[in-house]
């Protein structure tokens, strides 16, 4: 939408007293915004916000008044999710609904043939997806290939369009020889055509020059005024503020932005400043309504502060011109530095057993860039995005381990790596070098054009049957039947309640880890654990057995671990041959286990700390 504003121009002329006034027509470019909620939290940790907690702060969300979209969920959120016990249907559906509600947009962000998880979808998964979205109240899709193949691309944009949803076709933006603003509008060209109402440029890494995007969204812009521009870029090498104005200045329409305390770092720009950069330089953009902005950051600190907090990353929160080196992306620097803190000790054990210097973690990861430089236009340059920076960043740290144990490069690559490389994922941008080339014929891998998609045949029939015998649901919209084809290992372990068990048993090691990171001593810790929980104590004196059987055998339940109050906990041997069955007397989750299996105990002795439901955070 353009604004007409009107300006009186006052001209002096010399040789008349009277003054002329010139009225001309000034257009003001009127620039909206979106909250990327779900990425903010991908970009800093592991896991995302629970659907109560959704529910919570969508209304606050609202309340800002200055969001036309709000990214939903989409990739990583469903399995996550599932990985958190919690079902991401319902999740979705009861966040979705605030902004339908309001009038605002929702999106999503899909893989194309991925869809959701990092390895291809069959094609009718795919485009169950869409339909069921759709019903759960999600309006746009934002569908990327991480290889920019237009054929991974086509046919998600078609099941959009089929299911109603509006396709926003991607650029995964990057910076290489390859990567120039032809090679780009071209590819919107053909998504354009292909039905995509909209483009995105997904600046991943924030690598993207500023200079550069303006000119793609000047180009495309010209030739579709009517396509809608819409600009994600994320703030870790701290070109994105700059980006922002300049594909603003060439006819950009919409602004991914966030919000703290997830802002910057290597997340994504904050709304407040750039709705103020973007305010002064001259464009209409809506206001802000700060109580609202603190009630919406204030509730997301609470998030973290529940429990999120221990998974994220600090790192995440600083900002790095390295990465303009790598051109990894920020969503993936936390796994990335968990990557590089494991491999540490035994690349160092290594070095250290042939008397050869060893390396701080600083030293190893600027070796990792160093790498990831190397490695990258070798295997093609593919855009430095999920799942293909993982498998570059792999590559590169696997080449690291190979070169202290001196074996060649590319020694240790896996089935997925070689995917990408052979072109099984999609068409590679660039050539790979002979040496892989020469690697991939000694192993008897043969390279391929054929359209990714026929690699991966139907598979829904297979999963409806197995849920029928099983005496699942398929769901609403058979949104349970997608998200079983969809996630299957997550979703068993969400349905054996193998996955809110392990996920709890998660934070607390986690907690755990952080205090004693912070010099609280193991003693220390359990005396927090126990002042907020309730001792089970021994009734009887005799042999502890355990009601959790694991592949036959009975052994300790998780920490976790939810127990009803009546629910049995364990069963005392007593010496005179009795079998003592004890109850925990209450609801909750075990904090700490005091007791193996088979051991002897004392009346009055303490098993286990439970902390109460109403307790547990």
């Amino acid at each position: 939408m353009q604004v007409l504003c009107f300006k009186l121009i006052k001209v002096k002329k010399e040789s008349k007293v009277k003054t002329t006034y010139i009225t001309t027509i000034i257009m003001k470019k009127e620039i909206k915004f979106s909250l990327v909620y779900r990425d903010m939290f991908q970009s800093s940790g592991k896991f995302q916000p629970l659907a109560d907690q959704l529910e919570k702060v969508a209304p606050a969300i609202i309340e800002m008044g200055c969001f036309s979209r709000v990214e939903t969920n989409g990739g990583a959120f469903e399995q996550v999710n599932l990985m958190a016990g919690e079902n991401p249907n319902n999740a979705v559906r009861r966040f979705t609904k605030f902004f339908n509600e309001a009038g605002i947009q929702t999106h999503m962000l899909d893989r194309a043939l991925n869809a959701l998880r990092m390895f291809p979808v069959p094609a009718d998964v795919r485009r169950l997806m869409y339909k069921v979205k759709k019903a759960q109240g999600v309006d746009i899709t934002r569908i990327f290939c991480g290889l920019n193949d237009t054929r991974n691309i086509i046919p998600s944009i078609k099941y959009a369009l089929e299911a109603g949803m509006i396709p926003q076709a991607t650029l995964c933006i990057t910076s290489s020889p390859i990567h120039t603003v032809e090679y780009y509008s071209n590819i919107a060209e053909e998504l354009i055509a292909a039905g995509a109402t909209e483009i995105c440029l997904k600046d991943m890494a924030g690598i993207g020059r500023p200079d550069f995007l303006g000119r793609l969204v000047k180009n495309i812009k010209e030739k579709h005024p009517e396509i809608i521009i819409q600009y994600h870029g994320h703030s870790g090498p701290g070109l994105s503020m700059a980006s922002i104005l300049e594909v603003c200045k060439n006819g950009c329409d919409i602004i991914d932005t966030a919000v703290e305390p997830l802002s910057w770092g290597k997340v994504h720009p904050d709304i407040i400043s750039v709705q103020a950069m973007l305010k002064d330089a001259g464009f209409k953009v809506p206001e802000i309504n700060m109580n609202a902005y603190m009630k919406v950051r204030s509730l997301t600190q609470e998030f973290i502060d529940d429990w999120m907090g221990v998974f994220m990353d600090k790192n995440n929160k600083l900002m790095s011109s390295l990465l303009l080196t790598s051109g990894l992306p920020g969503g993936m620097m936390g796994s990335m530095m968990s990557d590089l803190a494991g491999v540490h000790k035994g690349i160092n054990g290594i070095l250290q057993s042939k008397g050869k210097p060893t390396y701080t973690l600083d030293e190893l990861m600027v070796e990792l860039f160093n790498e990831v430089a190397y490695v990258w236009p070798r295997v093609g340059y593919p855009p430095l995005v999920t799942p293909f920076s993982q498998y570059v960043k792999n590559i590169a740290l696997m080449n690291l381990l190979s070169r202290a144990q001196d074996e060649p490069r590319f020694s240790r690559m896996d089935e997925s790596m070689w995917g990408m490389i052979l072109g099984k994922s999609g068409r590679l941008p660039g050539d790979v070098a002979p040496e892989i080339k020469e690697l991939a014929k000694e192993k008897g891998f043969e390279f391929t054009d054929a359209d990714p998609q026929s690699f991966y045949p139907d598979a829904l029939d297979k999963y409806r049957e197995e849920m029928q015998e099983l005496g699942w649901e398929a769901g609403a919209d058979d949104e349970e039947l997608w998200e079983f084809a969809m996630h299957e290992r997550q979703y068993r372990d969400y349905k054996s309640g193998v996955a809110k068990e392990r996920f709890l048993a998660d934070i607390e090691k986690a907690k755990d880890s952080e205090m004693a990171s912070k010099g609280v001593s193991v003693e220390e810790i359990k005396a927090i654990k126990h002042a907020k929980a309730d001792p089970i104590a021994a009734p009887e004196k005799g042999q502890i057995i355990w009601e959790v059987v694991v592949e036959g055998e009975s052994m300790a339940p998780a920490i976790g671990k939810h127990y009803n109050a009546d629910e049995l906990f364990c069963t005392i041997i007593t010496p005179w041959g009795e079998l003592q069955p004890v109850a925990t007397g209450l609801g909750g989750r075990v904090v700490e286990i005091c007791a193996k299996q088979g051991d002897h105990v004392n009346r009055g002795e303490i098993i286990a700390y439970l902390q109460r439901d109403e307790l547990f955070n």
